[in-house]
């Protein structure tokens, strides 16, 4: 539908007003998108494009899906098991620790690492009921990015028309203000001649100025509303940008196939219908308290270490070996005197050797990464909690509560989608006769004014009857354009009721 704006004509060079400078002269606004000489022209559907990618209120709910991905992720990795690793290094000062008067522990600063791997996994019913609820939350939060997108296109496409609708009052008054001066031209012509008194002159003052300054008002709210537009859209006003009036006619509707479509596609409605499924896989997975749960686990781990003092553990070796070849000595020897067997000779045997030098060597250079393997493990077991102070129980009733209070929510949210989308048409189809009937008032206004400016020209009526009609007129054209408006404003609220566009 255009919005159209009635200009009235201006007298003929004399500042007379004729009949016919009254015929239903209209003018609109670009309506072509693009830019032009007065600058860009934004329609409807590019400020709400734009306001999807700008908007940071939008882009907050958009950021929601990113949690719920994540959420399913997480309850999906609840079937993989959980592996850690640990590395450790440390160090030992190479002094004994005394125990009841004996010494522990060795001489020599010693260097340690150690590493281990672990993996564990639990198996439940209920991780897979957690599951499945991730999921419709997740089905759920898409809903609700769209529900967020229908207010965000709902808020722009509401305040484009109250934009669009104060630049059409803008132009009505200044078109207002071209007829007051042209009035108070006529009346000075008339005091001139004789025909008009300095009364009529002052009167036609009066209302022209408060036409300027109600013409003055009109253009500032104009402007203002178009700040709030951009705001809402987020992004920076261009200069001299202006709005598109060619908005979409609204299409026929019938109240029994919108409802149809309101119960099936409102996006409030299905993310309450998701988030209800979601709560009964709550209520499953708290009766899973009741069934076993697995649990397994396995183990590796690994260390390895070195001396700082490489000879003097080389020394600390050969000083025990040099030990136990004195104490063979000793034990045998006392053998050999009784008379009994002995390995005497087998003691001179006994020796700290090159070889195991070279050993000690090789194995302080094993460190830090050359780990000696510790037994690994693995463990299985069912666990089954017997009486848990009623808990399981509590968590069985909370998930039912939950689960009742959601399936009551979609049952209220279907009654107010029903009441709403009744309401909206009822707004629209009354709106749409209002319009018709304003129509008809502001032809006869217009005509009335017409035959006022002639009346009052040729001295068959004063002034006072001029600016009363003239007031007649602006309020008529006035309630057309809001009721122009209205019609659109209506159609919106029964998208915002239906949940999606209708055209």
């Amino acid at each position: 539908m255009r919005i159209r704006v009635l200009f009235l004509a201006l007298a003929s060079a004399g500042g007379a007003l004729s009949a016919s400078a009254l015929a239903a002269q209209t003018t609109t606004l670009p309506p072509s998108s693009g830019t032009t000489a007065q600058g860009p022209v934004l329609t409807l559907a590019e400020a709400v494009a734009l306001a999807k990618r700008n908007n940071p209120g939008y882009a907050t709910s958009a950021n929601a899906r990113r949690n719920a991905a994540a959420i399913v992720r997480a309850a999906n990795g609840a079937f993989l098991p959980t592996v850690n690793t640990n590395f450790g290094a440390g160090y030992r000062e190479g002094r004994q620790t005394f125990f009841q008067g004996q010494g522990f522990g060795a001489t020599n600063d010693q260097l340690t690492t150690d590493v281990s791997a672990s993996a564990s996994l639990n198996i439940s019913v209920a991780a897979l009921n957690d599951r499945k609820q991730a999921r419709f939350n997740q089905e759920a939060t898409e809903t609700d990015i769209t529900s967020a997108e229908q207010r965000l296109r709902t808020d722009v496409t509401t305040q484009y028309l109250a934009a669009l609708q104060a630049q059409a009052r803008a132009v009505l008054q200044d078109t207002l203000q071209t007829t007051t001066e042209a009035q108070l031209q006529l009346a000075r012509a008339r005091l001139q001649v004789g025909s008009g008194t300095q009364l009529d002159v002052q009167r036609a003052e009066v209302a022209d100025g408060q036409q300027r300054v109600a013409a003055i008002n009109a253009r500032n709210l104009a402007a203002i509303e178009l700040v709030r537009l951009f705001q809402l859209v987020g992004v920076a006003q261009s200069e001299g940008a202006r709005l598109d009036p060619s908005l979409a006619a609204t299409p026929a509707v019938e109240l029994q196939s919108i409802l149809d479509m309101a119960r099936k596609a409102n996006p409030q409605l299905e993310g309450l219908r998701l988030r209800e499924e979601g709560f009964k896989r709550a209520v499953s997975s708290a009766r899973g308290g009741y069934i076993p749960t697995l649990s397994l686990s396995a183990n590796v781990s690994g260390n390895t270490f070195r001396s700082t003092s490489t000879g003097q553990l080389i020394t600390s070796r050969q000083s025990s070996v040099l030990g136990q070849r004195a104490s063979c000595i000793r034990s045998e020897e006392v053998r050999a005197a009784l008379n009994l067997s002995n390995g005497l000779s087998q003691c001179q045997s006994i020796a700290f050797t090159p070889d195991q030098e070279a050993a000690i060597r090789a194995q302080q250079g094993t460190y830090p990464l050359d780990f000696t393997r510790n037994p690994y493990s693995f463990s299985a077991q069912f666990s089954l909690p017997i009486f848990d102070g009623f808990r399981r129980e509590q968590s069985i009733e909370q998930a039912q509560v939950q689960r009742r209070n959601a399936a009551n929510d979609v049952r209220t949210q279907e009654l107010r989608v029903t009441a709403d989308v009744q309401s909206a048409y009822l707004s629209l189809t009354t709106a749409q006769q209002t319009v018709a009937l304003q129509e008809q008032n502001v032809a006869t206004a217009r005509i009335v004014l017409a035959l006022a400016q002639e009346r009052y020209r040729v001295g068959a009526i004063s002034l006072v009857e001029l600016v009363q009609a003239r007031g007649d007129f602006e309020r008529s054209e006035t309630d057309r354009i809001n009721a122009v408006f209205d019609v659109q404003r209506a159609f919106t609220a029964l998208e915002v009721a239906v949940g999606r566009p209708l055209r």
